[in-house]
């Protein structure tokens, strides 16, 4: 038998090259090659999805009319935030996370919440039929109109799509399906990338609502090719601790809504619940105030929330001192301390410095750089911060505090949420006084260092 012909395809552009190499030449990642197999050349479209093949019409832009896009409940209200609003039919949704964080959970609490109102489909492919009926029992849910089919082979799917014409479907997971216009194994990028993209044309032409499950890698990226990604409309991540009864999910992509958006939810018995007020999750509960920690508010989305931010500043004997960060960005930190230094003399050099974001939550946003420093400040004089006081504001390296987007919604949820003091940048103060807050508006790192010292009697 003849040896069959291969090529290498690179796992983040698609690039294909005839030979490996260590670096991909078309986008320089390294390392991401991988050997497929050069398939013989097939009809893609054949059996009852034969009429996705047809050519769409050619209109002129403005004469397509542009109407809201329509949208309907999860039934979940955290899910439904992070989707920016709900579910958009003949959208595709891809949804990523750790084994056993809840996926399969929430996507079936979905489905069974819709099957009431719309004709819904749950494809397994890892899990037999058995033991969704078993999670479903012991997640008390109503699957009496939901239909269920455990199958891997793509083109079964399709006609099956094709046949009932549900109007959501949910694959788990798109790395157990198959072609077999494809002699590569499940998995493997080509049959994952053919997957992917024969069901999203499916869905935009059946105009199904499609949430696709994948796995995801030991660093946390969606496994399979990059262009996974690029295909779907929405990519969501489930964040978390396996551990923690807590779960964040986390919208890196929507085309129909905000990005960055986070929904909460607890893991309980009867499955995953979302959490109304998940700034209580960030803050810790101490019967009084200690050294160290310092509240400050994030916008996550379209949500601001209220973390603490915890440091621990201790002698180091050591040559190099330690520098350590979760939930922050560690570089930044190293940058934020030699700020500190050069511009309000408060000098680390010798100090280990470890800091926390409460709850697990990852900040990414800059916002963060005030209530850092002020909370090794603190840590380093040994003596808490006032009470009931939050924070925010980017620092820049020449030691000013630039302003942070949305300053007058985080001011508002931090007084909702009782805290009467709040420092912030000069170019964020509120024209208008909010109830109950008093704003301390600086523009410079050292101004701040030498407010928080004469405000301390306001605790």
């Amino acid at each position: 038998m003849a040896k069959a012909k291969t090529n290498y395809t690179c796992t983040e552009c698609g690039g294909i090259v005839n030979k490996w190499a260590g670096q991909c030449p078309a986008c320089g990642q390294w390392n991401t090659l991988v050997e497929t197999v050069i398939e013989a050349s097939a009809n893609r479209f054949s059996g009852k999805h034969q009429s996705l093949a047809q050519t769409a019409p050619v209109l002129n832009l403005a004469e397509i009319e542009a109407a809201d896009i329509p949208r309907f409940s999860t039934g979940i209200e955290e899910f439904d935030r992070v989707l920016g609003g709900g579910m958009v039919p003949g959208g595709v949704v891809l949804i990523g996370g750790d084994p056993g964080i809840g996926k399969s959970t929430l996507l079936l609490q979905t489905l069974a919440n819709l099957a009431g109102e719309k004709k819904v489909l749950y494809v397994s492919g890892e899990e037999s039929g058995a033991q969704i009926a078993l999670r479903a029992h012991r997640l008390v849910l109503d699957t009496r109109e939901l239909a269920l089919q455990a199958e891997i082979q793509l083109e079964k799917i399709l006609n099956t799509l094709a046949d009932h014409r549900p109007q959501v479907v949910v694959i788990d997971s798109i790395q157990t399906l198959y072609s077999d216009a494809l002699s590569s194994a499940p998995g493997s990028v080509a049959q994952v990338r053919e997957c992917a993209a024969q069901l999203t044309r499916a869905a935009k032409t059946m105009n199904i609502t499609m949430i696709l499950v994948g796995h995801v890698t030991k660093e946390g990226a969606l496994a399979g090719p990059r262009v996974l990604e690029h295909i779907v409309d929405t990519v969501l991540y489930f964040e978390g601790d396996t551990h923690s009864s807590f779960r964040l999910v986390r919208a890196i992509k929507n085309r129909f809504g905000a990005v960055n958006e986070l929904g909460v939810f607890a893991m309980t018995e009867r499955g995953l619940k979302g959490v109304s007020n998940p700034s209580a999750l960030f803050l810790s509960q101490h019967e009084t105030q200690v050294a160290g920690s310092c509240v400050m508010v994030t916008q996550e989305g379209t949500r601001p929330l209220l973390v603490e931010i915890q440091a621990l500043v201790d002698s180091s004997f050591a040559p190099n001192a330690k520098r350590l960060s979760v939930g922050l960005e560690q570089n930044r930190l190293a940058m934020l301390l030699a700020v500190l230094h050069r511009h309000a003399g408060v000098a680390a050099f010798d100090q280990d410095v470890f800091i926390n974001a409460v709850g697990g939550v990852k900040i990414a946003e800059p916002a963060a750089d005030l209530a850092v420093l002020l909370a090794i400040n603190s840590s380093m004089r040994n003596k808490p911060l006032p009470r009931h006081l939050v924070v925010f504001g980017e620092v820049g390296l020449a030691g000013e505090i630039r302003p942070a987007p949305r300053g007058q919604e985080r001011l508002k949820e931090a007084a909702k949420l009782g805290f009467r003091i709040a420092m912030i940048p000069k170019a964020n103060a509120p024209k208008q006084k909010i109830d109950g807050l008093t704003i301390i508006a600086v523009d410079r790192i050292d101004e701040a260092m030498n407010r928080i010292r004469d405000v301390d009697d306001l605790g």
